[in-house]
């Protein structure tokens, strides 16, 4: 019985203690930073096996939301393409992927609403279950972006008043709180991330993780959701990862993607897959 008291008290202390030491490594982070625009700033650094034990990339865009600045969706209905030509097309100043899609079709398997018109709706599923990534939103009025909860209710998305919206998730941070996530593979696993995170009304941050290589382990979404924790935000939401997760920005050299791609298996910025949709700020 003592031991295994001892045993229970000695995981927890070492839980604690493993998160704390995490905390002051990423907190006191000097990040490599780029001013790519007013208000706009790309910051990036390579954990070398001292975060979470493993090696972690990350690049955050932080993005100041001025009069003439503005975050907006680009999303095709059937074409996939990668997110550096979205980039290109939309006029963007950087943009990242967007929420989960058809991989043979196309298009969006989520809610999205675009200038004011349904885009595409949700894919259920059986008995009418909202997948894990239908459960929150990202929604954007005049060029501004707040994350939005799901109320349980069934046409939800309906009722959210803004010309541009996306259904995505889980959601990770609300109201300052860590979110519960469900102990699944999906959340479990180490895996490229995406995330969008709001620091208060007109301060996002565009977050990618790099994964599935040995320069970066990927994160589970208990790992994401910390990190955006400390990185101080209200609310922080998941995005479609793995393959999918890419950072682009434009004037940067060679096809302006900064993180490293998982889906051609290198260590390099040529590994994009093609998606439906993508986050940009102008």
């Amino acid at each position: 019985m003592k031991l295994s008291i001892i045993t229970t008290f000695f995981l927890v202390y070492s839980t604690a203690l493993f998160s704390q030491q995490d905390s002051l490594v990423f907190i006191n982070t000097k990040w490599e930073t780029q001013t790519i625009a007013p208000g706009i700033v790309w910051k990036h650094f390579h954990f070398d096996k001292n975060l979470f034990q493993s090696n972690q990339n990350i690049n955050i865009i932080e993005i100041k939301l001025k009069k003439k600045r503005a975050i907006a969706l680009g999303a095709e209905a059937k074409t996939l393409k990668p997110v550096s030509e979205f980039g290109q097309a939309t006029g963007a100043i950087a943009a990242i992927n967007g929420n989960f899609f058809d991989t043979k079709n196309g298009g969006s398997v989520d809610y999205i609403k675009l200038n004011d018109s349904v885009f595409s709706n949700n894919r259920l599923w059986p008995n009418n279950i909202r997948a894990r990534h239908q459960q929150a939103a990202l929604v954007i009025h005049n060029g501004k972006l707040r994350i939005a909860k799901w109320d349980s209710s069934v046409n939800w998305e309906s009722t959210l008043q803004a010309a541009d919206i996306m259904n995505t998730g889980p959601l990770l941070l609300w109201q300052g709180n860590r979110q519960p996530l469900d102990t699944g593979e999906f959340n479990h696993a180490r895996h490229p991330r995406t995330a969008i995170a709001r620091l208060g009304k007109k301060r996002i941050l565009f977050i990618t993780v790099d994964g599935r290589n040995e320069q970066a382990a990927g994160m589970s979404l208990y790992e994401l959701a910390i990190i955006i924790k400390w990185l101080k935000a209200r609310d922080g939401i998941n995005m479609d990862g793995g393959g999918s997760t890419t950072c682009w920005i434009s004037k940067q050299p060679g096809n302006g993607v900064v993180n490293y791609p998982s889906d051609n298996k290198k260590w390099d910025h040529e590994g994009q897959r093609k998606v439906a949709n993508v986050v940009i700020v102008k």
